[in-house]
Parts: C-alpha cells; sequence; structure tokens
C-alpha cells in the first residue's frame, strides 16, 4: 500500500518549515536513505531522507512552499507494482490532528472530535458539525478554555485573550476563523502575564499593523514579510524579557597580556600549505575564559525551572553568529572547560561558515548553559545582551580600545574591553554574579591562568 511521507520534525521545537527543493520528481525510484527533499527552518536547511523503498507516486506539496506544518502530506510513495490507482487510497494530504486536550470538568477529561482537516484550513469538517449550536466555553466558571492548538498558537502571536472569546468550532471550540476575526475586529487583546499581580498595571495593547501603517505616508516604505528566523528572534526575546527578571554586572579588563599570548599561540600555529592551522581570536580567549570561570564558580552554571535548579556539569557555551540575512543563531561549544584555545578556534570557525549556511545540526545549536555576544568588531563600546532561555546568563563583549588607566599610582595607556554580564536574579544572585564577573576579568587579565 503507499506510505505517506510527512513534513519531519526536525527539532522539538520545531512547529512548521519551508519545503525549499525537491530531489527527486515523481516516478523515481527511491530506496531507504535516499535524500529526497531540503527542507528549511528558521535556523538551518536540513535534508529528508526516505525510510522505505519505492516510486515517488505524488509530490503533494509543491517546492518553495512556506510554512508547511509538521506532520502534513508532503508526497506518497507508492511500492513495487503500484500503479498511480493506488493513490485513490492514500491518505488525504493532511496529517491527524494535533493530540487531544484534556480537562477536567466534573471529572471527566473532554474528548473534542478528530479534525483532519483543521492542521490546514482550522474548519468544521462538514456542514452539520458547523450548524450545530456553539455549547458555552464556561468561562465565568473558571473551567479550561476549549481550542485548536492552531488557535492557541496564533492567538498567543496575537496578544489575543482566548477567556474572552466565545468559539464557532464545534462544541464551542476556538478554531483559527475566530482568532482571525479577533484579529480583524482589534478585540479581545491579553494582559501582560503580571496582570494579575497587585499592583500591577494591565500592558498596554499594541498598535494594529494597519494603524501602524497609517503613522506613515503611503509610499514612504517598504513591506518586508518577517521569515521564520525573525519570528523566532521576536517570539523568544519578547518571552524574555517579560519573564525573566534580568540584572546587569560590567568590568573593564585590561587586555595587553591577553594580546601579547594571542601573538605568540598564533606565531606557534603550524602551517597547511602555507596557511596557520588554526587563528584564536579575542573573543575565542573570552568563551574559554568564561568557560573556566563557570566551572570555578559552578553554582552560575545553572538553568532555572520551576521545581528545581539545574547544575550543569559541563560550561556549554552559544556563541552569537550574525547570518547575511540580519538574524543570527548560536552554535554552540560543548564542555569548553576541557578544551584548548586552538580547538575553540577551530570550531567556531566550522561552526561560523555552517550557520551563514544554514548547515547546522539542530544538536549544534539547541540547549548549552550560557552564552557570548560580541559586537567589539562593530566598534560598539558596551552594551547589554537579552538572555535566551535556558541559559541564566549571557556575557555581552564590547570593543577594545586604548585608554588611560591608572596602573599602580601612574597613568598609563593601556587595551581596554569591558565586559558585560547578564544574569537571572531567580538563578543568579547579585553577589554570585559579581563573583562570576570578577574570577572572569582575572582570567581575561591573566591568561596563562586559563591555560593551567
Amino acid at each position: 500500500m503507499p506510505t505517506n511521507i510527512l513534513m519531519p520534525a526536525l527539532s522539538p521545537t520545531m512547529e512548521k518549515g519551508n519545503l525549499a527543493k525537491w530531489l527527486v520528481k515523481e516516478g523515481d525510484t527511491v530506496k531507504s536513505g535516499d535524500v529526497l527533499a531540503e527542507i528549511e527552518t528558521d535556523k538551518a536547511t536540513m535534508e529528508v531522507e526516505a525510510v522505505d523503498e519505492g516510486v515517488v507516486g505524488k509530490i503533494v506539496v509543491a517546492e518553495g512552499t512556506s510554512d508547511v506544518a509538521v506532520n502534513e502530506l508532503i508526497a506518497i510513495l507508492l511500492e513495487e507494482g503500484e500503479d498511480a490507482s493506488a493513490l485513490k487510497d492514500a491518505a488525504k494530504p493532511k496529517a491527524e490532528a494535533a493530540p487531544k486536550e484534556e480537562s477536567k470538568q466534573d471529572g471527566k477529561a473532554e474528548q473534542p472530535a478528530s479534525r483532519p482537516s483543521e492542521a490546514k484550513h482550522d474548519e468544521p469538517p462538514n456542514a452539520e458539525e458547523s450548524a450545530e449550536k456553539p455549547v458555552s466555553n464556561g468561562h465565568d466558571k473558571g473551567e479550561r478554555v476549549f481550542a485548536s492548538p492552531l488557535a492557541r498558537r496564533l492567538a498567543k502571536e496575537a496578544g489575543i485573550e482566548l477567556k474572552a472569546m466565545s468559539g464557532s468550532g464545534p462544541h464551542g471550540r476556538i478554531v483559527k476563523a475566530d482568532i482571525e476575526e479577533a484579529k480583524a475586529s482589534g478585540g479581545a487583546k491579553a494582559t501582560s502575564p503580571q496582570q494579575g499581580d497587585a499592583g500591577r498595571a494591565p500592558a498596554a495593547t499594541p498598535a494594529s499593523d494597519e494603524a501602524l501603517k497609517k503613522l506613515f505616508p503611503e509610499g514612504s516604505f517598504e513591506e518586508i514579510p518577517h521569515d521564520g528566523m525573525r519570528k523566532t528572534i521576536a517570539r523568544r526575546m519578547t518571552e524574555a524579557r517579560q519573564t525573566i527578571p534580568q540584572f546587569y554586572v560590567t568590568v573593564d579588563c585590561v587586555i595587553d597580556d591577553l594580546l601579547k599570548l594571542r601573538e605568540q599561540i598564533n606565531e606557534a600555529a603550524p602551517k597547511n600549505d602555507g596557511k596557520p592551522v588554526w587563528k584564536v581570536s579575542v573573543n575565542d580567549f573570552v568563551v574559554k575564559a568564561l568557560g573556566v570561570a563557570l566551572s570555578r564558580i559552578p553554582d552560575a552554571n545553572v538553568s532555572w525551572t520551576e521545581s528545581a535548579m539545574l547544575r550543569h556539569k559541563h560550561a556549554d557555551i552559544g556563541v552569537a553568529v550574525a547570518l547575511p540575512n540580519n538574524g543570527l543563531i548560536t552554535p554552540i561549544i560543548r564542555a569548553v572547560e576541557t578544551k584548548s584555545l586552538s580547538t575553540i578556534a577551530k570550531e567556531m570557525k566550522d561552526f561560523a561558515t555552517r550557520a551563514r549556511d544554514r548547515k547546522l545540526k539542530p544538536e549544534e545549536y539547541q540547549g548549552g548553559t550560557t552564552a557570548v555576544s560580541n559586537l567589539g568588531m562593530y566598534g560598539v563600546k558596551d552594551f547589554t545582551a537579552v538572555i535566551n532561555p535556558p541559559h541564566s546568563t549571557i556575557l555581552a563583549v564590547g570593543g577594545a580600545e586604548k585608554r588611560a588607566v591608572v596602573i599602580g599610582n601612574e597613568i598609563k595607556v593601556a587595551t581596554v574591553m569591558s565586559l558585560t554580564l547578564t544574569c537571572d536574579h531567580r538563578a543568579v544572585d547579585g553577589a554570585l554574579g559579581a563573583t562570576l564577573i570578577a574570577e572572569l576579568k582575572k582570567l581575561v587579565e591573566k591568561p596563562f591562568a586559563m591555560l593551567a
């Protein structure tokens, strides 16, 4: 019988992707392990392999299609001996709806109707169901709001309060059409996560896209649609600022000794075809120093959860890489405290090259225990970076510059670099954050200590 090829989940958080390119065409014979297509996520371009052998009977989703939902049917594979007539028995172009929601009402779990078409249109599966009289969502009784997973996600992105809505789906379920109607009318906006806290004022309702556009003369701007990466960055950074109590500690580091050691290490690099095998950067020193500092101050190498603190055994450090489309990604160097500067430099060069080509694997940029963001090469003196959960810290690195400093009792010219550590106050208290950055400053100013 025909085999359905579905849009794979290429990472735990992936909800949809772009089908960039088909590498096969209808009628091609494939075997297990053959590459069928290239899928673009918000972070990388990855390949989809066949898990069975057969003939490509039908390509359901054309290449170049954006925002294809995970588990959506993208192609059908026929077994040997089957012809096109077997396609009539294939599954519909959409996968089953998301797992059933459960809510305890009178001791029983709600069992929403299965709606295979909802992933695409979020509409009732038949006219009879759509004609049913919606039942109360029970908002006034404090019961759970019934809404499709897609509707919940769209409502969250649009800042719409589900409890203030009535659904048009089966049994009063809130569906995609309800969210789109609410967006068009500008109603049912959600308040900030802290609205229920005593003394907190409700968050301001953001202006709609159309209202913002009206502030500018017609024809005076160009609309550039957000890609998946930009949407993900916006969502995660908004969540981080709304949910993490962040504070900042800054130090100035004299790095003349570091620059001398860097020059010596690079001069000692072996050559391959006349080119050095490695070239250590100032940023590589900072990454190494942060890894060593965290190994010495393990209470700062943590992640916050509501039930427990996760204290990590290694310093896995993400390093922000700017991408050509103005997005960014943070490939992770694992167990930094155990690695040499040359190894860190070679890994970072490889990561940066593949990141810009969108060839990183999900495990190479997901997770980590902290991160480093360096804007020094742009002439930035100092700045603050936003924590990316599940991290509890992030280090912002400014540019090195000649400054007048007091050494001993004399004013001398030295090369100084500013470092700013952002801390999640739930996991890293002020004194702990200060202890960590003091240890980091010591390692950066006396870099031989990190090589011991």
